[in-house]
Order: C-alpha cells, then structure tokens, then sequence
C-alpha cells in the first residue's frame, strides 16, 4: 500500500474525473454548508480496536529514517511560503504547544472507516506563530514518504484552503488513542483535517508551505492523487 490518505483503488479514478468543472462549485457549496461546523466526535467507547495502518508505513527517506532511529529527538518541521515568520519547529515546540485531543471518525475513499483518539496542536496556532501573508490561500503539505505508484516518483504531497487550515479540530497530530504516533500512522507529525475523506490526511509531514495558488504544486491540481488519479480536491464528508 503507497497512498498516505488512504488505499488507491481504481474506481476512483473514474467517478472523480466525472466532476469536471463541476468540482469547484461542489466544493464551494460544501464549504458554505459547513461554515463554523464541527465534525462529528465521538467516546472512546467508540474507538476502533486497531485504527488501520493504511498507505505508507514506512519511508524509504534516509532523513527521516535517521530521525526515527533517534525518536525524532532532532527532527523539525518547516514553515515557510507567503508568512511573515518563516519558522521552523522541533517537535518539543509542538509538544509544548496547547494542545488539543478529538475522537473522531477516519472515511477512507475505499469505503472503509475507523475512529481513533488524536492529540497534536492546531494548525491554527502554528498558523498565528509565523502570521500569514493576507495573499496566502493553500496550506501545503509536503511528505517524507515516496509514491512509486504515479506518474513519477515523487513524495507524498497535499493541500487544504484557509478555511480547513484555521478550523479548530484541524491537527498536527503527534499522538493516537493516547500514545505517541506509531510510525504506521505518520509520526511524528501527521495532518487531521477532520472534515474531508482519508487521502486528506497527509502522513510524515516535513514542511508547510502557503501559497496563492496551487499551479505551482506538483501539477497544479493541489495533491498527490489529484495530480496522477484525478481525486478531488476538496474531499468533503
């Protein structure tokens, strides 16, 4: 399995290339739907027995396999694009960071689901840390984990608009049903953007990156599977 968010499977490809044009208005009408709203958090009554190591489990970058050796103890993630702040935080600095802890429900592509007990930061306050640029529009996720399946090789990369970047159960996750992020489930830092499907949800995040515009991101089309599948963009649940 190669897909950060979630299992590729090929009749995907099919029903979101049907979009079209049509996607931007689906995602417009979406977002406006759920203006201020939650997504849907449940008890640990409710937590999976296992929440389901999909996509990557385990980088083939020798970067990030030296810092896993290490537990991280000197890895950093990148802030940098259109902020006023470019930083770049260890990972005691997001540990450090209020932080905030959700139950809620992963919905892969594939139609499988799990719940599982995040803990991490909001991206909103990393966002407030290195103060974006009014023309920032995308946050950008750019991965440690290499996709052989695609076009090329190339690795994992995604993106959310402001919107879901500032939405508060929006999370840099660093920890699953109370312990620290298992290396199958994207440490030491993965994305939660509660409110969209699995694939959403990159994995082994390195650097974030605002942009004005996606044209610039691999082929323009805002994500990984987008670019070599046709996904949608804007993978609202």
């Amino acid at each position: 399995m190669t897909l950060a968010g979630c299992d590729r499977i090929a009749a995907t490809t099919v029903g979101a290339r049907t979009l079209g044009a049509g996607e931007s208005l689906t995602a417009t009408v979406h977002r406006w739907l759920a203006a201020g709203t939650l997504a849907q958090e449940f008890t640990e009554a409710d937590l999976s027995p296992e929440f389901r190591a999909n996509g990557t489990e385990l980088p083939d970058d020798p970067a990030w396999q030296a810092h896993a050796r290490t537990g991280f103890a000197h890895w950093s993630l990148q802030v940098t694009g259109l902020v006023q702040r470019p930083t770049t935080f260890t990972l005691a600095e997001l540990h450090a960071m209020p932080a905030r802890t959700q139950i809620t429900r992963h919905d892969c592509v594939e139609g499988w689901s799990a719940i599982g007990k995040w803990t991490g930061v909001p991206l909103a306050q990393v966002l407030a840390r290195v103060a974006p640029q009014p023309q920032a529009r995308y946050a950008v996720f750019h991965c440690a984990d290499t996709m052989p399946g695609g076009l090329t090789r190339e690795r994992y990369y995604e993106s959310i608009g402001m919107d879901d970047a500032l939405h508060p159960q929006t999370l840099l996750a660093y920890g699953l049903n109370g312990a620290d992020l298992p290396i199958k489930n994207g440490a030491p830092i993965r994305l939660r953007v509660e409110r969209q499907l699995g694939y959403k949800q990159a994995k082994f995040v390195q650097k974030i990156e605002l942009v004005a515009s996606l044209s610039g991101i691999g082929r323009g089309k805002g994500g990984y599977w987008e670019d070599n599948d046709g996904y949608q963009w804007y993978a609202g649940v």
